[in-house]
């Protein structure tokens, strides 16, 4: 699981991140000059307000370094592309045994690691246990622990035999980046075998990286990236404006989006990301360990107002936690709908009749102290009394995540299918509904993609209905890039930016 830790600095009533379907841009890639010659050699300035807290994805990188290295610099058996789906990177075929338990992977030919060394079977299973490894903070961790045995037959293959059948195991080996496994000093160093190499990293400002010469596959389209990094929204879009960055990964600020749609200099692209800001309820404290007093905050709260209060026409409601490019999306909205006369008959229903208070537990940067501040507002006119308990990411990481001690908070979840966290009691939100265990637990173990689906559509329906959480809104993605470029990414799934097809005129 992935949560949002980079404080942002952005004007009033304006935030951070993630998804919306495509409006501006559309498809899988941004757009630019449709003809003429691209330089081959040249520099694309990249910026974001996301440095990563070090290089390894395994150690609390954050989100900052699975935008800058995750298929640039990173590649894994398998990759998931910016239209969401999987497809084979380096694993040149596999097979799946009948009863769904073993893996066999055929590696790729030609394939090398940064510093020289050919990759091999045992390069696997080193990455393989390094992200379940005891201390791993990989968001995937808890997914792969399905894995019972790793073989390296030969030096071309990898048997990895399941405890349990996982319909998922291939999706998940998408995140996991195939290292050498004789690197050492990952926080600050890489060694894998993607189209870029790691040139520098200069905390607080940059992190530039190279085009392999070595890399197996097509050779990147330009010669060096270099992601520019920013404290706040402002400072990154005049980076933009006066040519010190050729795109912005993900604006920020919907205030600042007229100066660059009124320019032909500039194009603004609305894609899909995956990131829901989410009023988390305590399942399993008073009042929340009532389904009604649920249902009646989610219907006190009027999420469209606060999506154009805060977004002005761009980011989404789906009324669940799954976004529209998971393959179970359906459009909940109408699912404890905005609708205060039903929320006071809730209330009153549930013996809350005149209300109740609770602390709202906030972490510091945007959007959410507005944001608890509009809750706070709302739910006064069906008598609940809100104080907000602003606390900064490192405690709400303890206090919320770790030890539960919490009524309500404010969160965003970045990954995409994660519906599958309402599946364990034991997480932070303390839902606990056999069915939906049943449901997901029957969906991992599903013999096709097809019943798959089906069963985590009725997970999604019984969360959404017993308001297991409100989920406020899906972030818009606006990648916002100078028209002399094409071929970046608009979608920023799980925050992932490919800049190997970048081509700069």
């Amino acid at each position: 699981m992935n949560l949002r830790k980079k404080p942002l600095s952005v004007g009033v009533l304006t935030l951070a991140l993630a998804v919306t379907l495509a409006a501006c841009g559309g498809g899988a890639h941004g757009g630019g000059a449709a003809n003429g010659a691209y330089d081959k050699n040249a520099t694309v300035n990249i910026g974001s307000l996301y440095e990563p807290q070090n290089l390894d994805n395994t150690a609390g990188g954050g989100q900052g370094v699975t935008e800058a290295l995750n298929g640039n610099v990173y590649e894994g058996l398998f990759r998931l592309t910016d239209a969401g789906k999987v497809e084979k990177l380096l694993a040149q075929d596999y097979k799946v045994s009948g009863d769904g338990l073993t893996y066999t992977f055929t590696l790729r030919d030609g394939v090398t690691f940064h510093s020289g060394k050919k990759l091999t079977s045992q390069d696997v299973k080193y990455s393989l246990e390094k992200v379940l490894a005891k201390d791993s903070q990989s968001a995937r961790k808890a997914d792969l622990e399905v894995v019972k045995d790793i073989a390296t037959p030969d030096a071309k293959t990898v048997r990895v035999t399941l405890s349990k059948k996982s319909v998922s195991f291939v999706y998940n080996l998408s995140y996991v980046w195939v290292i050498n496994s004789q690197a050492k000093e990952l926080k600050t160093t890489e060694d894998g075998t993607g189209p870029y190499k790691l040139n520098k990293w200069t905390r607080g400002s940059a992190l530039s990286l190279d085009r392999f010469a070595g890399y197996w596959g097509d050779a990147a389209k330009n010669k060096q990236v270099v992601f520019h990094y920013y404290k706040d929204a402002t400072a990154l879009n005049n980076a933009l404006l006066t040519n010190g960055v050729d795109v912005v990964t993900s604006e920020q600020s919907p205030d600042a989006l007229d100066q660059f749609k009124s320019q032909r200099n500039y194009k603004v692209n609305d894609g899909n990301s995956t990131t829901k800001l989410l009023l988390a309820f305590n399942d399993k404290a008073k009042p929340f360990t009532d389904v009604k007093v649920r249902q009646a905050v989610s219907a006190a709260i009027d999420d469209k107002k606060l999506l154009d209060s805060v977004w002005g026409g761009y980011g989404k409601l789906i009324g669940s936690m799954v976004p529209p490019t998971d393959p179970w999306y359906e459009d909940l909205t109408k699912v404890n709908a905005y609708d205060v006369d039903k929320a006071k008959k809730l209330l009153a229903e549930a013996g809350y009749a005149k209300g109740f208070s609770f602390t709202l537990d906030t972490p510091n940067y945007d959007p959410h102290p507005t944001v608890a501040t509009f809750i706070k507002s709302q739910l006064a006119k069906v008598g609940i009394t809100v104080e907000i308990n602003t606390i900064t990411p490192d405690q709400w990481y303890t206090k919320v995540y770790k030890n539960h001690d919490f009524t309500a908070t404010l969160q965003e979840h970045v990954n995409d299918r994660d519906l599958v966290w309402y599946g364990n009691p034991d997480f932070y939100w303390g839902y606990d509904d056999k069915q939906v265990q049943n449901w997901i637990e029957q969906a991992e173990r599903a013999s096709t993609t097809d019943e798959q689906t089906e069963l985590l559509k009725k997970a999604n329906r019984k969360t959404a209905e017993d308001a297991a959480s409100d989920w406020l809104y899906l972030y818009p993605q606006i990648v916002v890039a100078n028209s002399k470029l094409s071929g970046y990414p608009v979608n920023g799934l799980n925050s992932q930016f490919f800049a190997y097809n970048i081509e700069k005129r």
